[in-house]
């Protein structure tokens, strides 16, 4: 049976539409999953609900985290914030951790994962390495380097990526549970997993936006973790 993915999304223009980037939908679709769209809510029922059919999560991309999360000021290079999807995924991911959810943080999602572990980030990165690419959004942009034994070693089958770059916020701190996989060569963290049993991996560029080998394993991965996922949500 293929497992219904669950996918988090942006609130945008005038009229407050809900909206996605259609290369999550396609992504999930080609690794055998069944993408469903999960709209902003601040009720833990309905959010336990979310996760009771939902076998696997993607928190997607998006704007800046409001820095008050990790007890910070916000800095002059703060991009637009969402409060009310702050405080929906950062709900979403404390419940998917503990009922062991398999989960994917993109970019932002990344770095919400964080948050909900009690870690921070860096504001606006101001390294020798740029991470907003003026280029294609499949095109790949800079290398890294993913730890040896870790989760992404074994779900890549490679110690050495390149991926797209878009962001200027990163992890600083990782959160309790946490540990880092991989580093750009500026020492930025790009990625992050959990040390337990729990699928759980937040990834610092847009697997989404590319189709190489290495992108679709990401994807083909959390589905093949959420097959094997029955756990429901206390």
């Amino acid at each position: 049976m293929r497992p219904i993915i669950g996918i988090t999304c942006s609130k945008k223009g005038q009229d407050s539409s809900y909206c996605l980037k259609d290369c999550y939908v396609f992504s999930v679709r080609r690794a055998g999953g069944i993408p469903v769209i999960l709209p902003h809510t601040d009720e833990e029922e309905i959010i336990k609900e979310y996760l009771k059919f939902c076998r696997g999560i993607i928190l997607s991309g998006g704007g800046d985290v409001d820095p008050v999360y990790w007890g910070e000021l916000p800095g002059p290079e703060l991009g637009e914030i969402d409060p009310q999807r702050d405080k929906f995924e950062l709900q979403l991911a404390e419940l998917i951790m503990e009922n062991d959810i398999p989960v994917l943080g993109i970019c932002r999602g990344c770095q919400v994962l964080n948050i909900a572990c009690g870690g921070s980030l860096i504001g606006d990165l101001q390294t020798g390495l740029s991470h907003r690419q003026n280029a294609p959004r499949d095109y790949p942009f800079h290398d890294i380097v993913v730890e040896k034994n870790s989760l992404l070693q074994e779900v890549m089958s490679a110690t050495r990526l390149r991926v797209n770059s878009f962001h200027h916020q990163a992890v600083k701190v990782p959160g309790k549970g946490l540990q880092i996989s991989a580093w750009a060569a500026d020492g930025t963290v790009e990625a992050i997993e959990g040390i337990g049993k729990q699928w759980l991996l937040g990834v610092q560029w847009h697997p989404e936006s590319m189709t190489d080998e290495f992108s679709t394993k990401l994807f083909r991965s959390l589905v093949a973790a959420a097959v094997k996922n029955n756990r429901q949500p206390g």
